[in-house]
């Protein structure tokens, strides 16, 4: 029996077993980005079956339900995020729950901050005497993929009414037992682009007959690499990757076309705005040097998630209050992006990482990577943590936001 499964006090043992019971079922039956039917009504079912009342379908295959705290009279109204979706990975990971989907895995913790989310509605409905104002939890598909469920989220309106948000992640480079936050740019934005080079044909034993779409790719390839290295200040986010190529099919033809993709994630829109630039004119004047043509398709993705600073001490102090100072660390933002960026544009938010760090229970793998685990010792620390920053001293959370915004 995991420590998890045993209880460590931090919540009620029948409901830390049911989240852990919820997160597997998850985690053995994953859905991707925009696909997540039977993930949202099991969801809604066990909700449900802990008392919640209005669980309504958004954004898709997403799930709301709001909590109502009754200590005082309030308009004022909270967001927290749970992300549901999974990612298409053969899972390698060796657990007895492991993925019953060939090809979909839970390798980015979803399912647990799904399972956290659900705890933390349950824990926020038995304590509602306790806080004022509403907490809406909103259980967001498609953060993995376009169309992103959070771009969807605000185009709904449910952000409208809202006064702050508060998004959680998994974290294996943090210790269980830490969380991590800091303020300011807490993850990088992420565009996509897919590059199409055209060049002409030839016999492979001619190729000076043709223009070697793989060649000129190639080079393609080796400039882009320069714009981080030799153009952007070292202290300014900036991450240009290539992450797939594809051309030719014969051994004997010179390859008439190659198609190049990727992602660029950058801090600070000016930078994304010279990256978006540079990017064109290499590819364009990479392809023209070589007597190839080349058109870039670039898509704008999540913009940086960006923590407000009165958001921080908040979670910094319901963190320290249920682990002690030393449980709360101002570890630096990730490189990653998360869509929970569109609420951050939206509300003053805070997106903080929560430890699955566990050497003792075996090895450490990395988010995405198919031998991905999450120690669930920890999961009862992120719901109660959620359920906390809201519920506790009568509601500071709310009067906190309260006194920053007004």
């Amino acid at each position: 029996m995991s420590s998890a499964e045993a209880g460590n006090g931090l919540m009620d043992p029948a409901l830390e077993r049911r989240m852990i019971e919820i997160r597997r079922h998850l985690h053995r039956n994953p859905e991707l980005s925009n696909e997540e039917r039977e993930t949202q009504a099991y969801l809604k079912h066990a909700l449900e079956e802990a008392g919640l009342h209005g669980v309504r379908p958004v954004a898709g295959f997403g799930l709301a339900v709001e909590i109502v705290g009754t200590a005082a009279p309030s308009n004022r109204k909270v967001v927290i995020r749970a992300d549901i979706d999974a990612l298409p990975i053969t899972e390698a990971s060796g657990v007895p729950f492991s993925s019953e989907r060939p090809g979909v895995m839970h390798a980015c913790g979803h399912d647990a901050h799904a399972a956290m989310g659900y705890a933390a509605a349950a824990m926020l409905e038995r304590q509602k005497q306790s806080f004022s104002g509403t907490v809406r939890i909103i259980f967001q598909p498609a953060e993995e993929a376009e169309p992103l469920g959070g771009r969807r989220v605000v185009a709904e309106g449910l952000l409208d009414d809202i006064d702050a948000a508060i998004g959680i992640h998994v974290d294996p480079y943090t210790t269980t037992g830490k969380i991590a936050v800091g303020p300011g740019p807490y993850t990088l934005a992420c565009d996509t682009f897919d590059i199409r080079v055209t060049g002409s044909s030839a016999h492979a034993a001619k190729p000076s007959e043709g223009v070697d779409a793989i060649a000129v790719a190639c080079s393609i390839v080796t400039e882009l690499q320069k714009v981080v290295s030799r153009e952007i200040d070292p202290y300014d986010p900036l991450v240009v990757s290539i992450t797939g190529i594809e051309g030719g099919g014969a051994y004997n033809v010179i390859a008439a076309e190659a198609r190049l993709k990727g992602t660029i994630r950058s801090g600070h829109e000016a930078t994304r705005q010279y990256a978006w630039r540079r990017l064109r004119q290499i590819v364009e004047g990479v392809a023209a040097c070589h007597n190839a043509s080349a058109e870039v398709n670039l898509q704008r993705g999540e913009p940086p998630v960006i923590n407000d600073p009165d958001m921080v001490e908040i979670i910094r102090k319901a963190g320290a209050d249920l682990l002690g100072q030393e449980g709360v660390v101002g570890a630096p933002g990730w490189t990653a992006a998360d869509d929970f960026a569109f609420y951050s544009e939206k509300c003053p938010s805070v997106y903080f990482r929560l430890g699955i760090r566990n050497e003792e229970a075996g090895a450490v793998y990395p988010l995405h990577h198919p031998r991905f685990r999450v120690d669930e010792a920890a999961l009862s620390i992120g719901a109660t943590l959620l359920s906390a920053a809201p519920a506790t001293s009568c509601g500071r959370l709310m009067n906190r936001v309260s006194s920053s915004l007004t």
